[in-house]
């Protein structure tokens, strides 16, 4: 920045000169302070965001595919009594779609707004009540890989860039936790026992959800769901 200095007339007295001349640099080292807002009237206004900003900031996001409502209040009865008595914390019945994956808020929202518009419909099969080996797949609803299942996962995950080790094992988990197998044998029977039907069990997903979802944190309650999108037929 060049700072142009004005010359004091001569027959101005010295301390005027001096007075006139600090309010100037003042005035000038202010402005400079400010920042400045160029206006469109043909664009929109700016949008405002509680964090300094959402492009610098990233946090770990999954996809789920939300059965739906009857279905959803079934497994959460389900969910409810299991926790009663073998604890864990509490999250919405959920198919994963695409695993834990860190992006920017505005990266995962567009990705989501992607993955959704060439995404279908698509049904759901219960095969049975089982059980995992790890805090996240502690007791679950294994689905049966039926090919649009699959599809829905590995087109959403193409969308996210998402890859995984393991293949996909399509899931509605009941129960979080790190038991002991006797303890998940106890909750599997629970779980039966409780609603022996969902055995065989189809329904249609017609709506996936985009949540924040960091998986060191096992209380759950940092997780929440940031946006959801209805699949059309066509």
């Amino acid at each position: 920045m060049i700072l142009r200095i004005l010359t004091t007339p001569s027959f101005f007295p010295l301390s005027l000169s001096l007075t006139i001349f600090s309010y100037l640099i003042i005035a000038r080292l202010a402005n400079l302070n400010q920042p400045t807002l160029n206006l469109n009237p043909n664009q929109s206004p700016p949008l405002s965001f509680n964090s300094t900003s959402i492009m610098a900031s990233q946090a770990v996001y999954s996809v789920w595919a939300i059965p739906p409502e009857d279905v959803a209040a079934r497994c959460a009865n389900l969910m409810t009594a299991l926790r009663s008595d073998f604890g864990g914390p509490h999250f919405q019945p959920h198919i994963t779609l695409v695993g834990a994956i860190k992006l920017s808020a505005d990266d995962a929202l567009a990705k989501l707004r992607s993955a959704s518009q060439a995404l279908k419909p698509f049904h759901v099969t219960v095969n049975r009540v089982a059980a995992g080996t790890f805090f996240y797949q502690c007791v679950y609803l294994l689905l049966r890989p039926d090919p649009h299942l699959l599809e829905a996962s590995a087109h959403s995950c193409t969308h996210f860039g998402y890859s995984s080790t393991t293949p996909y094992m399509p899931h509605l988990s009941l129960l979080y936790g790190d038991l002991s197998d006797e303890e998940k044998r106890k909750a599997q029977e629970s779980a039966n026992a409780i609603d022996h039907t969902l055995s065989g069990l189809t329904f249609q997903v017609t709506r996936i959800a985009l949540y924040k979802t960091d998986t060191e944190d096992k209380t759950l309650k940092s997780w929440e769901k940031i946006a959801e999108c209805t699949l059309t037929p066509n």
